[in-house]
Order: structure tokens, then sequence, then C-alpha cells
């Protein structure tokens, strides 16, 4: 699956990777006789400057000398006639590809944007989903109903915090007492959420079942929850739905190609 977390690397590949320019384009430099195109200098600066690196004169003499020696190296390859191993052209075939690929996502989001209108109904069904209050938790896990009800009598006789660090098998929480921290119930799966719902502040869960085994559960404490406005989880929302229609898109490809 396509991330916008890979589209960074296919970016990077097309600052290094630019089709040929026509003769007359200007020249950043020549190596050999081949031109190495002003615009392909330009891009490289635009991808650093993206990275936060400010446009320099140092800036520009360390990526054009880059790009020179890119130029000599890949002109040895050639002689060499490296391109036609076959492990090299298959990477020289991949890299053209993701170049595609990555030009692909960026003009289908680009062409295909969330409206405004579309992103408040998504805030607005988070914010239900999330509802509004935190709660405060401790688990216990094990692996079988039996050794759950046991962990459940050992709480009721001592502290919930030394039953969980000897018997719960939760790596994450079991060294801090059980703790799991602050949290909304749409964080977990659903019989877990479920039965936090249904607790008051300092009581314990019967033993619950989920995918991960059985759990005990204690709530420390509640409190409201302070929602995030629309404008400051607008991007992430929008990164979110724009990663959903992109692998919809790639769904679709898929769908209509003949793979055999």
């Amino acid at each position: 699956m396509l991330k916008f977390s890979k589209f960074a690397l296919l970016s990077a590949l097309l600052t290094i990777a630019a089709c040929t320019q026509a003769a007359d384009e200007k020249s950043a430099a020549l190596v050999n006789g081949v031109s190495i195109p002003q615009a392909r200098l330009d891009m490289r600066i635009k991808a650093a400057a993206q990275q936060g690196q400010p446009d320099s004169p140092e800036l520009r003499k360390a990526i054009r000398d880059d790009l020179i020696n890119l130029e000599v190296i890949s002109q040895a390859a050639s002689k060499n006639e490296m391109e036609k191993q076959p492990e090299i052209a298959q990477q020289l075939e991949l890299a053209r590809q993701s170049i595609l690929a990555g030009a692909y996502v960026q003009d289908y989001a680009k062409n295909h944007p969330i409206g405004d209108d579309v992103l408040k109904q998504e805030y607005e069904a988070l914010k239900t989903r999330v509802g509004n209050k935190e709660y405060k938790l401790s688990h216990i896990l094990v692996d079988s109903e039996d050794e759950a009800k046991k962990a459940a009598a050992e709480v009721k006789k001592g502290k919930f915090a030394k039953v969980a660090k000897s018997m719960s098998k939760d790596p994450g929480s079991k060294d801090k007492g059980g703790e799991l921290g602050w949290a909304v119930p749409s964080n977990f799966v659903q019989p877990f959420a479920e039965a936090v719902t249904k607790l008051g502040k300092g009581q314990i869960s019967a033993p619950v079942q989920t995918q991960f085994g059985w759990h005990v559960i204690k709530l420390e404490d509640t409190r409201e929850l302070k929602v995030p406005t629309f404008e400051e989880v607008k991007p992430n929302i929008e990164k979110r739905l724009q990663q959903q229609t992109i692998q919809k898109e790639i769904e679709d490809l898929r769908g209509k190609a003949k793979i055999e």
C-alpha cells in the first residue's frame, strides 16, 4: 500500500532522476560534453528548501557538486555497461516505476481535494466516537478466564498494582502496576471499551475477554476531555481521508487490470 510516509522518498528520487531536457535549455554544468540542466539543480534546491534548508550560495554549490558527481559516476557506470546487468536493470525499472507511481499519486491528490464539508462531517463523527470524557485505567492481562478470576480475587485481598506486577502478561503496563494512563474508550477494542464505560471511579470489572486474552480492568479516575478544534485537527483528517481515497483509486486500478 502506498502511504504518505513513502512519498518523500519518491520526491527525492524525482530530484536525481530528472527527464531529458531540450538541447537549448540553460545548463548548470557540462560533464564530458553532457549537460546537467539548470532545472535539475533548481529541483534539488526546491526539495532542500522544503526540508527546511535555506537557499544560499553554499547550498547551491554543494548541490551542483553532488549533481556533477552523480553524472561522472553514472557515465563511468554506463561506459562499463552496468545498466545491462540484470539486477541493475531491475533496480532502474523499479526506480522508474516508483517515480511514476509517486507522480500519479500526487497528481491524483491534487485533482481530488477533500472538501471542507466532508472534513467537517468527519470531524463531527470523530467527536461522537471519542466522546467528552477521558478515563485513567489500569488492567491485568492473563491468558484464561480462570486466571482472570484468580487475579480479580487477589485484587480484593491486596493492591491492584501488586497483583498486576505479579500476574499480568502485558509487557507495556505490567511493570507500572497495570497502568494504561489516560485514554478514551474508542482507543481500545470493543469488549474492553464497553467494560470501561460501565465502571465507576475506583471500580474493578469482571473478567473481560478480547483477542489479546482476559482482562481485569480498574477505573482509576475520569476527567472532561478537551476536544481539539476543527482547525487544529483538519490537516490530520485531510491527510487520512486523502490516504483513503488514494487507496481506493489503487484498488480500482487493480480491479480494472488483467492480473494473471
